[in-house]
């Protein structure tokens, strides 16, 4: 029998005799361990979830209620500087993976995307919240927005948006399609800046002058370019960047008009039934979006100081002072549906209500309206020509007719623009 050396478990170590080597026990691998939360009612057991409508734990089975810590942080809530050791950790929480988490109450076994901080076991219904010890986690929300519409609005909310087009499909207002939302915690980032910017253009100023040609005096408008330069310090106080491209960036953008005053400590509790997600933009990147945005805002405030709006050859040297930053938790609530074997987004501000996404088209519907508007115009047409016969008459109706044609083709197309804005991301 042939003995393996060094025996399973054992690993080299240095040695103070040439020639001998020196083995030891390995050291126990710590494996992380998530720490879970579980809600359960002291009452009745049954599993609580955090209501929006009372802002507390709620048990559906028997009403209990735990009230949660409201106490506002608002725009006072910690900032944080750019550190070479945040912008590290930051980037860690870019790493791809799945877990494998266990339901404490069933047992199934679910794979979900590391990215999550909440799940719910989709078996049993049980709800846990996560909260991992690994290196995706280093950095941590520290605050968040908890929801205040409930998911019952939010069907209401699609309705009334959905049927205020008349180009969308009749079907669309059925209740039960638009009401499968799902209140998701996205991750967001803050930042603050005070931006100082020199700047330089030529600015035209518009002047009249006469001029005399082909035997009399005319008019003409003359620009006069004149260089202008100026200073500016703009203060931008917490800019809300997007800590997720998993969804779109233009719907996106339409909800995150967030009353940051609403701002508390980040507690599990709020996650309690519902989803999470970290972030998948790190911090060096969402600041690279979010300087963009001020200096478009600079060049903006620059832009104000000039003597006339027509400007060219514009350069502005900016700097950014003061920066700091928060990740932070904002409640979304998402739906996505399908019609006519297309999938289509809806996502609501769970905070205020507001409402963004795609809407499919009737195109039967649009090209109907479109040939009432133009057929007029083309009959009209049509008449004048076979009335050319009768002098004069044809003339004025095939003048007539042309108009109308020219006035329900500029319609046609303002249609057709606004449809293909209805379902685009």
């Amino acid at each position: 029998m042939v003995e393996t050396f060094p025996p399973p478990g054992y690993i080299p170590v240095a040695s103070a005799v040439d020639g001998i080597e020196v083995f030891m026990p390995a050291p126990a691998k710590t494996i992380p361990q998530p720490v879970s939360f579980e809600f359960k009612c002291p009452q009745c057991g049954a599993t609580t979830f955090f209501s929006a409508i009372e802002g507390s734990l709620t048990c559906p089975n028997c009403g209990y209620q735990e009230e949660l810590d409201k106490s506002r942080k608002g725009k006072l809530a910690q900032e944080f500087e750019f550190t070479p050791v945040t912008l590290e950790r930051s980037a860690l929480s870019q790493v791809e993976g799945r877990v494998d988490l266990a339901c404490q109450a069933c047992g199934a076994l679910t794979s979900v995307p590391v990215t999550h901080l909440s799940h719910s076991c989709p078996f049993c219904g049980s709800n846990k919240v996560f909260q991992r010890e690994a290196l995706q986690d280093n950095l941590r929300p520290k605050y968040l927005i908890p929801f205040s519409i409930t998911q019952k609005a939010c069907a209401d909310i699609s309705i009334t948006w959905m049927g205020s087009s008349w180009m969308t499909p009749r079907g669309l207002k059925d209740k039960s399609l638009l009401s499968d939302f799902t209140g998701i915690y996205l991750p967001f980032w803050t930042f603050d800046s005070v931006t100082n910017a020199a700047w330089k253009a030529e600015v035209g100023h518009d002047r009249t002058e006469r001029y005399y040609q082909d035997g009399e005096w005319r008019t003409r408008t003359v620009t006069d370019w004149r260089w202008e330069s100026g200073s500016v310090n703009v203060i931008i106080d917490d800019l809300i960047v997007a800590g997720t491209g998993k969804l779109s960036s233009r719907l996106v953008s339409q909800l995150i008009d967030f009353d940051l005053d609403d701002l508390v400590d980040y507690e599990p509790k709020y996650l309690a039934g519902l989803q999470a997600h970290l972030y998948d933009i790190p911090l060096e990147k969402a600041w690279e979006n979010g300087r963009q945005q001020m200096r478009e805002k600079t060049k903006s405030a620059c832009l104000e100081q000039t003597s006339t709006p027509k400007v060219r050859n514009f350069s502005m040297d900016l700097d950014f002072a003061s920066e700091s930053w928060r990740y932070i938790l904002l409640p979304i609530y998402l739906n996505t549906y399908r019609h006519a074997s297309k999938s289509y987004t809806l996502m609501i501000n769970g905070q205020s209500g507001e409402i963004a996404g795609q809407r499919p088209v009737d195109w039967n519907r649009i090209w109907l309206v479109i040939a009432v508007l133009l057929s007029p115009g083309v009959a009209l047409g049509l008449l004048g020509i076979i009335t050319l016969a009768v002098a004069g008459i044809g003339v004025a109706i095939g003048g007539i007719g042309f108009v109308m044609f020219i006035i329900g083709l500029a319609a046609s197309l303002v249609i057709l623009v606004q449809a293909n804005k209805l379902d685009d991301i």
